[in-house]
């Protein structure tokens, strides 16, 4: 039976299916609000291991919601699943899984399970950095933050030679697949990205050293 902890934002329009009780049957432990606003109040005291946003029993977009979400949750530590009334235009950031109804509670335990903090198949792990290939998402620091396909190549390099420098030229030829490193910039960048992710303090990493003029190096 799962612990996972949720956060389902849902309201109390009777045309609208509630999730809440289901997922309780479900075996997770579910905190229900019903606003956006109370479900921003609370994120840092739950801590929940995702948000449901159910917007069609709230008979809105949830974008809104959404982003607000995002906006106080700058590490994306929290996955959103968003539930709308009808298919809408919906930016890839918004959420990490949009569905529309109808579907059974069933079909929506089955989108909250891959996006849970935990051992996915293909799992590299050194020292409190744990990278979840299958669910490009990298836990860290009590953070679980979900990365791009490159940021994972960068951060899977650095983690197989723990304590080593590793140049930035041989960073950037292997994750920007190329063999022109006239101009790396853009691999400073995803290095600080990465630093977000997995340092305490970002600007004072103890983890994703600067090598000044050589390279990077993931000290442990």
């Amino acid at each position: 039976m799962s612990t996972s902890s949720l956060l389902v934002v849902e309201g109390r329009y009777a045309d609208a299916p509630s999730f809440a009780s289901e997922l309780q049957k479900k075996g997770f432990e579910v905190h229900t609000v019903t606003s956006g606003g109370v479900a921003v109040a609370r994120l840092e005291k739950i801590n929940p291991s995702l948000v449901v946003v159910n917007a069609a029993s709230l008979r809105s977009t949830g974008l809104r919601i959404c982003q607000s979400i995002r906006d106080k949750d700058k590490n994306a530590r929290y996955p959103i699943i968003l539930i709308l009334a009808k298919e809408a235009k919906v930016d890839k950031d918004t959420a990490d899984t949009v569905l529309i109804l109808p579907f059974t509670a069933q079909k929506l335990v089955n989108r909250i399970k891959p996006l849970l903090p935990g051992d996915g198949k293909n799992m590299v792990h050194v020292g409190p950095i744990r990278l979840d290939i299958e669910r490009r998402r990298v836990k860290c620091v009590g953070k679980s933050t979900k990365l791009t396909p490159r940021l994972i190549t960068l951060l899977k390099m650095l983690m197989e030679k723990p304590g080593e420098v590793v140049e930035r030229d041989t960073l950037f030829k292997k994750v920007w697949e190329t063999n022109y490193t006239g101009d790396t910039r853009t691999l400073d960048v995803h290095i600080s990205w990465l630093r977000r992710a997995i340092e305490v303090d970002p600007l004072k990493p103890k983890f994703l050293k600067t090598v000044r003029g050589v390279g990077y190096r993931l000290d442990i």
